[in-house]
């Protein structure tokens, strides 16, 4: 495994430049952002990511389904929390009902590196719109499944799995196999299933986004991933536009993608 995912405050300032160097420009190519607007992350972790909307005057709210990891946030973000610009919520988001159990809707949610680990994707994209306010838009990245490491296999303990691309693409009962010769916890076998079976594709997140009335105001696919820059020192990169105009080809050779959509119904 990778140290930096066990250093929570470098992890969370990983999260934050990412936030405030590419994903708000990239937002502000299609979305005029203005303070105090409201925004829900999804998945929020430690806070990285709202730090840098706190930071430009929005009201935050972080849904996080492990309460050691809001303990964290409130932690790392203790001046937003004690100042109400932050607030977390301990639950899963399918048991929350935003008109029962929230004070008001919202002009931004945010997914990142969330979308992949959900199932059902359909129903969670029809339930994101209870969250939004009319118009409100979602920004979503993630990277698509076929990538080299879309299995997280980075997360592996041990030197090979760690970096051997590709390998999550085998079938199923080949890919368990090889995780316990390599000697793999039953518990992160257990997770790595479960992100196989939901892992998503370019073209199956498009279709989704279709099928449940979101228009796409832009998007932007990468070669070298923003956060690779934090992670692993390497430029970002944008995929050229030919291998991102290829359906299914540019699955394989792109490591994040960025979207943001607005709901229309």
């Amino acid at each position: 495994m990778f140290e930096f995912h066990k250093d929570k405050p470098r992890y969370f300032q990983y999260q934050y430049l990412t936030t405030k160097n590419y994903i708000i420009p990239f937002l502000e190519k299609h979305f005029l952002l203005e303070p105090g607007q409201k925004v829900l992350e999804i998945g929020s972790a430690e806070a990285g990511v709202l730090k840098a909307f706190t930071e430009r005057g929005h009201e935050c709210t972080g849904i996080e389904l492990q309460d050691s990891r809001i303990d964290l946030a409130k932690k790392f973000m203790k001046g937003e929390f004690k100042k109400n610009k932050v607030h977390f919520i301990n639950r899963d988001i399918y048991d929350i009902e935003p008109e029962k159990d929230l004070p008001y809707k919202f002009d931004l949610i945010i997914l990142k590196d969330v979308i992949e680990h959900i199932p059902n994707q359909p129903a969670f994209a029809e339930k994101l719109k209870s969250f939004l306010k009319e118009k409100g838009k979602v920004f979503f990245a993630f990277p698509p499944w076929q990538m080299p490491f879309g299995g997280h296999q980075q997360m592996c303990t041990g030197k090979i799995l760690s970096k051997l691309p590709y390998f999550h693409l085998l079938p199923m009962p080949v890919y368990k196999g090889i995780l316990r010769i390599f000697r793999q916890p039953p518990k992160k076998i257990t997770n790595l299933e479960e992100i196989k079976k939901t892992g998503i594709s370019i073209e199956r997140f498009e279709k989704i986004m279709k099928g449940n009335n979101y228009t796409i105001d832009g998007k932007k696919h990468y070669l070298f991933n923003p956060i690779y820059k934090f992670k692993y020192k390497l430029k970002p990169r944008a995929q050229s536009r030919l291998i991102s105009s290829i359906p299914y080809l540019r699955d394989f050779l792109t490591t994040g993608v960025y979207y943001l959509v607005t709901k229309t119904d």
